[in-house]
């Protein structure tokens, strides 16, 4: 199975910008919603409040307009149209709007578990308005009350029953509780609610909108990020890595890489192209050097071997071939220690040492057919970039 790491740059960058791109959704998306959230119940706070506002307001002014109407209409009490003028302001809308009381004449008025909650709550502040957000039943529901103060001209209907109109006192005897209010005492309360699925409602059209639109945004911005990347630095990286493993290869030096620009990228380019250069050189005059000294070691008048640590022979001349009894083709690959008498001792010798000097020693090379000769050895060592290489001089003794 693949490692995370081993994978191509091109797929870790999309890989992982869109594991950004989902993790900054979600983030703007809870951000939004919450806010949207806010906004929403500041909307319908306001709202609730200018429906409440209206209702008091035009029962206060029906209350210090009429005089002896109510009794020839029952519509014109003030009660009565604050209910009507409610019903028409809310009519259009998913708002529910009613007048509660803790002292109702009106059936329909008598409130709820949380709307005598929040009436007695108003008892001690008269000022104050309550909204929340409460469960009934399956239903979720917003719901705001603004407490109504009882004004003079309430009293001459809710003060005492001897000053109440007749129409009243034929409807509610005395003793009634709608009766004995005073001045600024709280009268009730102006209940307004909504359910929350409607009040969300466009909360979620306009958030999956805003995360559709956000989501574009930041697919488009994560494409060109990419094209920019690929173009400026993933496709010369490629590029770079392919040519040096064909260089690795093929050992050729000589194509170079297109250098377009003078940023990061390109001076990096343009230090591959300089070290192609630098390498080709090397490689021309290493190749010179070798054959010079083909050339020498093939003039020579003893037998030469170039071997290395292990004893693999990579040069021989044609003395060598002779002393051996051998081709160059047989020998080369072949281990020198296995044509010495010595060779073990030898190989042993160099495996161990890790400081070599040049030496002579006398040694017997067993050739084909079971030729011995004997021979002087002068053995020297050059370095090479990964171990050492020894040259053998090789001196057959006369007499």
């Amino acid at each position: 199975m693949t490692r995370p790491a081993d994978l191509p740059i091109r797929v870790k960058f999309f890989g992982l910008m869109s594991l950004l791109l989902i993790a900054l959704l979600l983030a703007s998306g809870l951000f939004i919603y919450n806010r949207q959230k806010e906004f929403v119940v500041r909307f319908a706070v306001d709202n609730a409040r200018s429906f409440a506002t209206t209702v008091i307001e035009t029962r206060e002014y029906m209350s210090s307009v009429v005089r002896d109407e109510p009794e020839q209409n029952y519509n014109l009490v003030p009660q009565v149209v604050a209910t009507q003028v409610a019903k028409r302001v809310t009519q259009n809308s998913k708002f529910y709007l009613r007048q509660v009381s803790l002292r109702y004449r009106n059936p329909s008025n008598k409130p709820d578990a949380y709307e005598t909650k929040q009436l007695q709550y108003f008892i001690n502040n008269p000022n104050a308005e309550v909204y929340s957000i409460v469960q009934s039943g399956d239903i979720s529901l917003f719901r705001y009350l603004q407490p109504m103060r009882a004004t003079a001209s309430c009293l001459e209907c809710h003060g005492s029953y001897e000053t109440a109109p007749d129409f009243v006192k034929k409807r509610f005897p005395p003793g009634h509780y709608s009766y004995n209010y005073k001045v600024g005492e709280v009268i009730g309360a102006v209940s307004v609610s909504i359910p929350v699925k409607d009040l969300y409602a466009q909360l979620g059209a306009n958030l999956k909108l805003d995360l559709l639109f956000r989501a574009m945004v930041y697919v488009i911005v994560i494409l060109v990020m990419g094209f920019i990347m690929s173009r400026q630095i993933l496709n010369p990286i490629k590029l770079l890595s392919e040519r040096m493993i064909a260089v690795t290869r093929t050992g050729n030096f000589k194509d170079k890489l297109p250098q377009k620009t003078n940023d990061e990228i390109g001076m990096l380019i343009g230090s591959f192209n300089e070290m192609m250069d630098e390498l080709s050189s090397r490689t021309v005059q290493s190749k010179e050097a070798d054959e010079r000294y083909r050339r020498f070691i093939e003039v020579a008048a003893s037998a030469v071997i170039t071997f290395l640590k292990d004893g693999k022979i990579v040069i021989a001349n044609q003395k060598a071939e002779s002393l051996f009894g051998r081709s160059r083709q047989e020998l080369l690959g072949e281990s020198i220690f296995s044509f010495l008498e010595d060779g073990a001792a030898l190989k042993d010798r160099l495996s161990t040492q890790t400081e070599f000097r040049d030496e002579a020693s006398r040694q017997i090379v067993n050739g084909s057919g079971g030729k011995r000769t004997e021979v002087e050895m002068v053995l020297s060592v050059s370095r090479t970039d990964r171990e050492p290489m020894f040259t053998a001089i090789l001196r057959e003794r006369r007499g």
